[in-house]
């Protein structure tokens, strides 16, 4: 099991690196991406298993993890939501809405974080 902290990271998907925040401590979870204007990359939220847009100021995309980092949903949520938790979901992956199909980020797959306490996935 990894020893998730709150820091700085890399997304890997496919070829692309993509700049990550590691959300893992409740006061980060619950901070998100409250109050900002945008995202430069993408925020994980570690564990959760939903996630909401009340006070966002811009749409996302919401990628939910399994404990072993596979996708299981993609969707684009605009401010003032609530979204239904996943069954299965331990992680979410928040960034501006749009970036995900970028990376190539759908359904099924597989993701690896490089981050303070963990290499890799699973």
């Amino acid at each position: 099991m990894a020893n998730w902290q709150d820091g700085p990271g890399t997304l890997h998907t496919g070829t692309h690196r993509i700049p990550l925040e590691v959300a893992a401590s409740y006061g980060a979870r619950t901070r998100g991406l409250l109050g900002r204007d945008g995202i430069d990359g993408a925020m994980l939220l570690t564990p959760a298993a939903s996630v909401h847009t009340f006070r966002m100021r811009f749409a996302i995309d919401v990628a939910y993890l399994d404990r072993g980092l596979r996708v299981l949903a993609v969707v684009t949520m605009a401010p003032g939501r609530l979204g239904l938790p996943r069954l299965r979901s331990r992680h979410v992956l928040e960034s501006a809405a749009g970036a995900m199909a970028g990376w190539g980020l759908r359904a099924g797959t597989l993701v690896t974080v490089d981050a303070p306490g963990r290499l890799g996935h699973g």
